[in-house]
């Protein structure tokens, strides 16, 4: 029974022999479907690997024309930086040749201008020392004007004293002023020349124009400056020197002048020589032409041949104040001084000034003055009251004892001055001898001065004129003393009618 097996046990056996090999027909297709899905899949994959391996191949193909585009770019990039460089160092090196070329135009310009400034450093240091060697010889010029006299003046004497017995005093007033205007002075130094002669005292009167401020030189020296750009600048020379150098210069020309007017002139002709010393100006306060007298002095042949101007050591300002002369006490600044000598004014011949009030006592007796000093001390009371005044010379006067002048406008004008220094009373006839001189001079004033008084028809005559002026002793004594501050003394024999002692005293 074991052996054979039922029908159904072969149905179920071969179901279960059907079933497997379904099965096996199954897992078959199932393991078949697998591998394809697996012979798909590494297909694909195989695929993928190719495209990755094309791709990776494409990428590394990229990567080398990539690298080799960069490497021809560098390469390229280098042989075009290479150019640059070597145009940058040719035009470097061009540069370079350009600007040494230029440094050394630059070293040879900054030579040549080193050169050239040298130069002028050295002609403006030469400048400053040629002009202020100029200066220097035109200061010396001014302090040798009286050293540097000319020699042989003494050989025009004969000439003058032929001119004189030819033409009488005009002709020796032009045969010296011939003489003197040989004279050779430094440039700028010499002025005119006035003179005038007085054969009745044996007096030359002089009176020259002075050279101005501007004839010392106001720069001591000349410097070389080093700046920008370099120059000769002037050094002011101080202000004190400048006024004593021009202080000097006046009292040594006035020096020089009068010393040769005695050399031309002879002793027997010309014993005295008075000398005015003027300077043309401006003044600055009107802007008007004017011309002080800076030094006036009156010196005797014999006092002036006793001096030694040659001698180096001589001052000439402390020379002019030996021989008593008025000497400005600033002349740079033309501070003028008052004339001891003027000239005539046309009309009339006018004697020496004489400056009386220096000489008088404290307490003077007018009466018993020099009649010449009465004179003078009349003129210096009429200047000092505001008058400009001459005294006349004592011979040929046409009674006229000294001239003034008003310069107002309105009420000025000439006037007739007489002074009577006597001790009693001052007659008519001598009022009346002033009025007929006033009428021949036409004056517009006359004045009669005197030590003494005057009478009643004295002064009724002086009354009806209108024009003169009667001063006795007692007015006298007033205005002297309220003028010039002098107390004089009356020493009259009598009181005048009227008069009080004090009046006298």
């Amino acid at each position: 029974m074991a052996r054979k097996k039922s029908l159904a046990a072969q149905l179920m056996q071969a179901y279960r022999d059907a079933q497997k090999a379904k099965s096996a027909e199954l897992k078959r297709q199932q393991q078949e479907q697998d591998r394809l899905v697996r012979a798909a899949e590494q297909e694909r994959l195989r695929r993928e690997r190719e495209k990755a391996k094309q791709e990776r191949e494409q990428a590394q193909a990229w990567a080398r024309a990539h690298k080799e585009k960069k490497r021809l770019d560098t390469e390229e990039a280098r042989r075009a930086q290479q150019v640059v460089l070597d145009l940058e160092k040719r035009q470097a090196a061009r540069e370079r040749e350009a600007e040494q070329r230029k440094r050394d135009s630059a070293l040879q310009a900054a030579e040549a201008a080193r050169i050239a400034k040298q130069r002028a450093s050295e002609q403006l240091r030469g400048e400053a020392v040629e002009r202020t060697a100029a200066v220097q010889e035109q200061v010396e010029q001014l302090q040798s004007a009286l050293l540097r006299r000319p020699q042989g003046l003494h050989v025009h004497r004969i000439a003058v004293e032929e001119a004189l017995l030819q033409d009488g005093p005009d002709g020796l007033m032009n045969a010296v002023d011939g003489a003197l205007a040989q004279v050779v002075y430094p440039a700028g130094l010499r002025g005119v020349w006035r003179s005038a002669f007085a054969p009745e005292t044996r007096q030359l009167l002089l009176e020259i124009d002075l050279p101005g401020q501007d004839v010392v030189p106001t720069v001591a020296q000349y410097r070389y400056k080093a700046s920008a750009p370099p120059a000769v600048v002037p050094q002011p020379r101080k202000e004190a020197e400048v006024k004593e150098l021009y202080r000097t210069l006046v009292a040594r020309l006035a020096l020089r002048a009068i010393d040769e007017a005695f050399a031309v002139t002879p002793p027997s002709l010309v014993d005295v020589v008075a000398f005015n010393g003027h300077a043309h100006s401006k003044d600055r306060a009107t802007g008007k032409a004017i011309r002080p007298c800076l030094v006036s002095v009156r010196s005797s042949r014999e006092t002036f041949e006793d001096l030694v101007l040659d001698e180096p050591e001589l001052d000439p300002v402390q020379c002019l104040r030996h021989l008593n002369a008025v000497v400005s006490q600033h002349p740079y600044d033309l501070e003028p001084v008052r004339p001891v000598v003027t000239f005539d004014l046309k009309k009339y011949k006018l004697a020496p000034e004489v400056d009386v009030v220096a000489g008088l006592d404290s307490r003077p007796d007018l009466v018993v003055l020099d009649p010449i000093e009465f004179e003078h001390l009349i003129r210096r009371l009429f200047e000092e009251i505001g008058l400009k005044a001459w005294v006349t010379q004592a011979s040929r006067d046409d009674g006229v004892d000294a001239v003034a002048t008003n310069e107002d406008p309105i009420i000025g004008g000439l006037c007739i001055i007489q002074a009577k220094r006597t001790k009693n009373t001052v007659p008519a006839e001598a009022v009346r001898a002033l009025a007929g001189v006033m009428h021949d001079k036409a004056a517009a004033k006359g004045i009669l001065v005197t030590t003494a008084w005057y009478g009643k028809a004295s002064h009724d005559f002086a009354q009806r004129t209108g024009r003169m002026e009667l001063i006795d002793g007692r007015g006298l004594k007033a205005l002297l003393l309220e003028h010039l501050g002098i107390d004089a003394l009356i020493g009259l024999p009598k009181l005048p009618p009227g008069w009080d002692t004090r009046d006298l005293s």
